[in-house]
């Protein structure tokens, strides 16, 4: 008999990250086949991951183009699909979040009536435009899905209150917080010299991530300024900004701090060497999607710099808070988490509402049973943790 073909299709490094422990629990399943094609959206990153994890893709659309629209990734993505299913033949493609890839693979495979599972299924912001494109682009992958792997109850009521059918969500944790608790257990040997000398050194650190394009323009010169005025009032912080490639990012935010003295900018970090730096510092800013889930693991609070998020679970819980991306409300925030340790205390917490490191597993136990070779395991429970 011959073994079902799963089909694991992602091309960024956040793709990779959760999609890595996903791969392994699946190769572990003897039942299933798995056959893993990449697109290259992030051509770097997305290599790093794989060599972190020790992943080889069986296929590569290498898709990367200098400044590359949303258009072109989800054309090459859909071209490119639709020639290799010529000649390999999934059971299911699995995509994970909300990508463009993700998206464009989910159709492509729509398009060959070929079922697919989406990971990470129902996040929700309720804003069209925020984030820009996650929030539409993971509504198109629920309509086209089959099997909805779910991190958190609060996704999976999204998901019930679009009518999908309850028996087709399977609520599995995340699975970034096993490829976490994975790297978290190797050895922080820093090899960024930046951060090598850092880690010697005993000084507050803040750790500052932006590339969403709903902040291009004026709301990323905010984040620019905001944070200059920081680390010229405090100059026993360190600043330690990992500078996404986004050109657009790098033009609006770079000339107001790469001439401070205790501003670290880096090229973008290795998911290792990025873990280990997030357990290194006190206050993370962000507006990762990611990191909002990661850094309440290691007990890190966690300002994001958006409106509104697809993943409130951990602003109910406390440890994370929006506030946006005027300049004196990044600074206010910052400045009462250094300075009133009440404060922090209350938002560094470590509780883990995304994941008991068990995720892969819940996952590839949910598509055995969707292909009709295994049984699902029972649901992530966040109030049993």
């Amino acid at each position: 008999m011959t073994m079902p073909l799963i089909m694991p299709v992602y091309g960024t490094r956040p793709e990779a990250v959760k999609m890595a422990p996903l791969v392994a629990a699946l190769r572990e399943t003897a039942e299933l086949d798995v056959f893993i094609s990449l697109t290259g959206q992030h051509r770097e990153m997305l290599d790093q991951v794989n060599e972190l994890f020790g992943i080889v893709g069986d296929h590569d659309l290498n898709i990367l183009s200098p400044r590359q629209t949303l258009s072109a990734i989800t054309a090459k993505t859909l071209g490119g699909l639709a020639e290799l299913f010529e000649t390999v033949k999934p059971d299911a493609v699995v995509v994970q979040g909300d990508t463009g890839t993700s998206t464009a693979a989910a159709m492509a495979a729509f398009y060959e009536q070929i079922p697919v599972v989406h990971l990470e299924a129902g996040l929700r912001s309720g804003h069209r435009y925020s984030p820009f494109p996650e929030e539409i682009n993971r509504k198109i992958t629920t309509q086209i899905a089959s099997l909805h792997l779910a991190p958190t109850a609060s996704s999976r009521a999204n998901l019930v209150h679009e009518g999908v059918p309850d028996d087709d969500i399977v609520v599995t944790g995340n699975t970034v917080i096993d490829a976490l608790h994975e790297v978290v257990r190797r050895p922080a040997d820093f090899t960024t010299p930046e951060l090598a000398a850092l880690a010697r050194i005993d000084a507050p650190v803040l750790l500052v991530t932006t590339h969403r394009r709903e902040n291009y323009g004026d709301a990323m010169s905010n984040i620019g300024r905001a944070l200059r005025q920081l680390a010229t009032e405090r100059p026993e912080l360190r600043v330690v900004f990992p500078a996404h490639r986004s050109p657009v990012m790098r033009e609006a935010v770079l000339p107001h701090i790469d001439d401070l003295p205790n501003v670290t900018v880096v090229e973008p970090l290795d998911y290792r060497e990025f873990t280990h730096l997030l357990a290194m510092s006190d206050v993370v800013l962000t507006d990762s999607g990611g990191v909002q889930e990661e850094a309440p693991s290691l007990g890190k609070p966690v300002l994001v710099m958006r409106d509104s998020t697809e993943r409130p679970e951990a602003v109910e819980a406390g440890t994370v808070k929006l506030i946006g991306t005027a300049s004196e409300r990044i600074v206010r925030e910052v400045a009462e988490l250094f300075d009133d340790p009440r404060a922090y205390s209350a938002m560094s917490r470590a509780v883990n509402p995304y994941g008991d490191g068990l995720a892969a597993p819940r996952c590839s136990a949910a598509i055995a049973e969707y292909l009709g070779v295994g049984t699902r395991m029972p649901d992530f429970d966040h109030a049993m943790e």
